[in-house]
């Protein structure tokens, strides 16, 4: 959702200080013309003000690449890719995945497998929050071997087991139902 709104962010204000394009997409905008450097300094105030920024790094530009398609991965499509990560990614971004893990690493101080992780534990605290799937059923749509393998991952990364975490979230509510 928050890609639709960026992008439809960016469209208006491209729109509005008259600079013409061919596509916009997430972390790139395809132009018509060369912007000139009026329209350049409008559009990075423009963005500002909307929460945004214009990149111009293409090591930064690489990076919210490779971010964007884990977000997509884990927090949007139905299941996970049936192919290995690095694959999926590589693919997605037609880049040889030892360069982007590399450049990743470098940039972040962290692996892309790490950040993944961290990822698929805030969509396992979305999914226990809402209480539609059991724990084996998460576990199974975000590629894990089995439920205890992401218990024993969400407990590593949160200090919690995924049962307390959503008891905790449970008696919260009822604290404030008896009010």
């Amino acid at each position: 959702m928050a890609g639709i709104r960026c992008k439809n962010v960016v469209k208006y204000e491209l729109d509005s200080i008259g600079v013409y394009y061919c596509s916009v997409d997430l972390g790139q905008v395809e132009l018509k013309d060369d912007i000139t450097a009026g329209q350049r300094t409008q559009l990075i105030a423009a963005l500002s003000k909307q929460g945004l920024e214009l990149m111009d790094d293409k090591k930064a530009i690489a990076i919210e690449k490779i971010k964007n398609v884990i977000v997509e991965m884990v927090h949007y499509a139905d299941e996970m890719p049936k192919t290995k990560n690095s694959v999926y990614i590589a693919e997605k971004l037609n880049h040889d995945y030892t360069y982007l893990s590399n450049l990743f690493s470098e940039v972040t101080g962290i692996t892309i497998e790490q950040y993944i992780i961290v990822h698929k534990i805030e969509r396992v605290k979305e999914l226990l929050l809402y209480d539609e799937l059991s724990l084996t059923q998460i576990s199974y749509k975000l590629g894990y071997s089995s439920a205890a393998h992401l218990s024993s991952q969400f407990k590593k990364i949160t200090g919690l087991t995924p049962s307390f975490f959503k008891n905790r979230k449970n008696k919260r509510f009822n604290k404030f139902e008896n009010v």
